[in-house]
C-alpha cells in the first residue's frame, strides 16, 4: 500500500484511498504539470480542507503525497539523491495552499533543503466545488512557480501569479537542463578543492558563557578544522540559555545552518561542543550531511599528527572509544568510510563493524597502552638511576613548547604553528652551567601533547600512558602564550586538567613566551598577576639564560622536597 504521509489526523478511510490513487497518475516528462493532474489535485484538497504536495520524479511519476505544507511533508535529506552543489535533486513538488500569497520563505527554505527541481504552488478559492461534465473547475486561482538559482545573495526566484494554463505549457525537462548548467558553472567558478572538507562551523553561545569567551571558543574551532586540514567557508552562531536536548539548535536555526552549507557548498558541519549520539543523529537527518563535534575534530588531529606506533595505539583506543555508542543509526549517506574529518586514523575500518568485535579490540588496545605505561616507566626509572631530575614542559596547545624545548637543547623536535603539533612525548638532554659556581647541571625536557579547553575525557583516559610523563616528572614548565587573547583562559584550563590528574604534579615555574608580540601594557598586566613568572621568546632567544637558571633552581627545590 502507497504510504500518505503528513497530518492523517481525522481522516476518512475514502479519503485516504483518493490520496493512495494519486501514486497511479503519470504525467508526461516535459510537463511541469498538467491541468488535469492539478484539478485533480486540488479537488482532493479542497475535500480535505488541507493543503497537499505531490512529488514527482524526472519521468513525471509520483512518488511522494503528503497532507500538510511542504515543511510537513518534506523528503528528508538522507533519503533525497545527492548528486552534489552542481545539481538539483531530481525531484518536483506540486503542492496546493488555501491563500492567494506567494510561497513564504519558509516554504522556499524547505525547498532549498531539498534542492527540488521546481515548485509549483496551487493557491485554491476556497472549500467546496462544482462538478462541470465530471470535471473539476473552479479551485484553482493562481499558481507560481519558483526554483533555486547558484546565488549565495539569492537563493531562489518565484515568478508573479500566473494562469495554470501558461504553467503547464513551460517545458520542464529543458528548463531544467539550463538551471543546472547555471549551478554547474558556478560549480566550477568556485574551484572547490575536493582534496579537503568544506566546513560550516556552528557555535551555541549559553547563558553561561560571555560573549568575549564564546568568540575565543569559536576562533579555536576554527583554527582546529584548519589543523584538521579542512576550510571554514561560514561561521554561524545561535543564542539559547541552553542546548536543545535533539538538535542542540532550534528547528529553524537547524533549517538555517543547513541552506547556509548548501549556498556555500559546505560537506562537512562541525559544532563547538560534545554532540550526544541522539544529536548527531537527528541533526544529519536533518541536514543531510555529515556533522562532527568538538572532540571528534580533535581525535581527527590527532590521528593526523601520531608517528611513533605508542601514538597510533593511544589514538585508534580513543577513536573507538568515542565510536562505540555512536555506530548505529546513521543515516545510510553518513558512512564512516569515507575520506575527511572524522574518518581517518587506524582505528577507521573498525567503526562500522559489529560491537563485539570492537570491544574485544578496545580491550586489546587496554591491555598494550598498559604495557606501553609500564615501559615508559621503567625507561623513568633509569633515568632517576641516572640521578636525572625531569622537567614535563605543559602548557596549552600552540603556546610554543616544542620551540622553546628545541632552543633550549638545540635539538629537532617538531614544532609549527598549528594545534596539536605535538602529539608523542619527547625527551632531550640539556646541561646548565650555573652563573655563580660555574657547575654543571644535567636534567631532561619532556615535550608533552598540548591542552585545550575540556580536553576529551576518552582522551584523557587513552593518553594515561603519555600524561604520567607528566605526573611522574620532579618539577613542570608551563608555557603560556601571552599573545594569545584569552591566555587567562588557557592558564585557567591547564591549571583544571593538572588538578584532575591521579597524581599531583611537582613544582611548577610559569613562563611567558612570545613575549615580543604584546605591547608593554600588556606584559605590565600579566606581570602584575604573575609576579614569579618569567617573560621569554623562544623564536628570538629572548630571556632564555634566565630560564635556565630558573631551572637549576626548580629542580633543585624538587630533588630536595
Amino acid at each position: 500500500m502507497d504510504t500518505i504521509y503528513g497530518n492523517l489526523k481525522g481522516l476518512k478511510p475514502s479519503q485516504l484511498k483518493q490520496l493512495q490513487k494519486l501514486y497511479h497518475q503519470r504525467l508526461p516528462g516535459n510537463c511541469i504539470i498538467t491541468p488535469e493532474f492539478a484539478q485533480r489535485l486540488a479537488a482532493v484538497s479542497t475535500d480535505l480542507g488541507s493543503p497537499l504536495c505531490a512529488y514527482l520524479n524526472r519521468r513525471g511519476q509520483v512518488i511522494r503525497v503528503g497532507v500538510g505544507s511542504l515543511r510537513q511533508t518534506q523528503i528528508p535529506p538522507v533519503e533525497l539523491p545527492r548528486y552534489g552543489d552542481e545539481r538539483l535533486c531530481g525531484i518536483r513538488c506540486i503542492a496546493t495552499q488555501f491563500d492567494g500569497e506567494p510561497p513564504s520563505e519558509a516554504i522556499l527554505t524547505t525547498m532549498a533543503l531539498q534542492r527540488l527541481d521546481v515548485l509549483a504552488v496551487l493557491t485554491l478559492t476556497g472549500s467546496g466545488f462544482t462538478r462541470r461534465g465530471g470535471g473539476a473547475t473552479g479551485y484553482i486561482q493562481s499558481t507560481y512557480l519558483a526554483h533555486l538559482v547558484p546565488h549565495p545573495e539569492q537563493r531562489w526566484v518565484v515568478s508573479d501569479p500566473t494562469a495554470l494554463d501558461d504553467l503547464a505549457s513551460q517545458h520542464f525537462l529543458e528548463f531544467t537542463e539550463e538551471l543546472e548548467a547555471d549551478f554547474r558553472r558556478a560549480f566550477t567558478a568556485r574551484q572547490v578543492d575536493t582534496d579537503h572538507d568544506r566546513v560550516v562551523v556552528v557555535g551555541l553561545q549559553t547563558q553561561n558563557q560571555s560573549s568575549e569567551q564564546f568568540l575565543h571558543r569559536l576562533e579555536e574551532l576554527e583554527r582546529l578544522v584548519e589543523s584538521a586540514g579542512g576550510e571554514v567557508l561560514e561561521a554561524m552562531v545561535q543564542k539559547r540559555p541552553r542546548p536543545h536536548p535533539q538538535t542542540v539548535l532550534g528547528s529553524g536555526k537547524v533549517q538555517e545552518v543547513a541552506l547556509a552549507a548548501q549556498t556555500v557548498g559546505a560537506n562537512l558541519i562541525v559544532f563547538d561542543r560534545d554532540l550526544s549520539p541522539v544529536q548527531v543523529r537527528n541533526l544529519e537527518n536533518q541536514v543531510g550531511m555529515r556533522v562532527v563535534d568538538r572532540t571528534e575534530l580533535i581525535l581527527d588531529i590527532f590521528a593526523q599528527r601520531a608517528q611513533t606506533a605508542a601514538g597510533k595505539l593511544q589514538v585508534e583506543l580513543a577513536q573507538l572509544e568515542y565510536q562505540m555508542p555512536r555506530l548505529t543509526g546513521r543515516g545510510r549517506a553518513m558512512s564512516r568510510l569515507g575520506g575527511g574529518i572524522g574518518t581517518r586514523g587506524p582505528g577507521e575500518t573498525k567503526l562500522e563493524t559489529e560491537r563485539r568485535a570492537i570491544q574485544r579490540r578496545i580491550t586489546k588496545l587496554q591491555q598494550e597502552v598498559n604495557q606501553l605505561q609500564a615501559h615508559r616507566g621503567r625507561l623513568r626509572h633509569r633515568r632517576q638511576d641516572d640521578n636525572l631530575p625531569s622537567v614535563a614542559v605543559v602548557g596549552y596547545t600552540n603556546a610554543g613548547k616544542s620551540t622553546l624545548v628545541n632552543t633550549l637543547t638545540n635539538s629537532e623536535v617538531y614544532a609549527a604553528d598549528q594545534l596539536f603539533a605535538t602529539l608523542d612525548p619527547t625527551t632531550r638532554r640539556l646541561a646548565i652551567t650555573t652563573d655563580q659556581t660555574h657547575q654543571i647541571t644535567q636534567l631532561v625536557l619532556t615535550d608533552t601533547v598540548g591542552f585545550i579547553e575540556e580536553l576529551p575525557t576518552s582522551l584523557m583516559d587513552a593518553f594515561r600512558a603519555t600524561l604520567e610523563e607528566v605526573t611522574e616528572a620532579d618539577a613542570l614548565l608551563h608555557v603560556v602564550d601571552i599573545s594569545h587573547p584569552a591566555w587567562q583562559d588557557q592558564i585557567h584550563w591547564v591549571m583544571r586538567i593538572l588538578k584532575d590528574m591521579p597524581i599531583v604534579p611537582g613544582p611548577m615555574l610559569l613562563v611567558f613566551n612570545k613575549a615580543d608580540r604584546v605591547s608593554s601594557e600588556a606584559l605590565a598586566i600579566a606581570r602584575e598577576e604573575y609576579p614569579q613568572a618569567l617573560f621569554i621568546s623562544a623564536t628570538e632567544r629572548l630571556g632564555l639564560e634566565t630560564l635556565r637558571q630558573r631551572l637549576v633552581q626548580l629542580v633543585d627545590y624538587a630533588v630536595a622536597v
